[in-house]
């Protein structure tokens, strides 16, 4: 296996399971949302307020088609699949996994979308909405699916362990 790629929405622990799944393949890892805020030397929230959507779905894209590891678990933002070409990249370097969550459960851990960095197109602006525009992108580029509802991370780092010994 060459790389994992974590997609999924936001607050669904891209971030955390991505680093335990690094550690116990032995593998590197990548933060997407990380490499943009080096990159653009300022927080997710910062650059879409300065900048808006459009030119941070360009930053993001730029970030991704740039990742070029081996052995390596990448973490992407939540919006890296607005971004055809990106997901692409990314498709052809690992094994894109999708960590899915239910809408009721974003809602729950993210109190306000806009105060955690959440790239929102046009006219949404609910979780719901964001969810029924994400969710069929996230399944189109998932190599495999790993329900993460009802689960503790020490479970779904498992699962997607397990998806490298096939």
């Amino acid at each position: 296996m060459e790389n994992i790629v974590l997609i999924g929405m936001p607050s669904v622990g891209k971030s955390t399971a991505g680093v335990l799944v690094a550690k116990r393949l032995g593998f590197g890892y990548l933060d997407g949302d990380l490499l943009i805020r080096r990159e653009e030397g300022a927080l997710l929230s910062e650059i879409i307020e300065a900048k808006g959507v459009d030119a941070f779905i360009e930053i993001e894209e730029r970030v991704n088609l740039g990742i070029d590891t081996f052995h390596c678990v990448v973490s992407t933002g939540g919006s890296a699949v607005y971004s055809e070409a990106a997901m692409r990249h990314l498709q052809q370097i690992g094994m894109v996994v999708y960590l899915k969550i239910g809408a009721d459960e974003v809602k729950r851990r993210i109190p306000s979308l806009a105060k955690r960095g959440v790239v929102m197109r046009g006219s949404v602006s609910s979780v719901e909405e964001l969810y029924a525009e994400r969710a069929p992108l996230y399944e189109k580029y998932a190599s495999v699916t790993v329900e993460c509802d009802g689960k503790s991370i020490d479970e779904i780092v498992n699962e997607i362990v397990s998806l490298t010994e096939d």
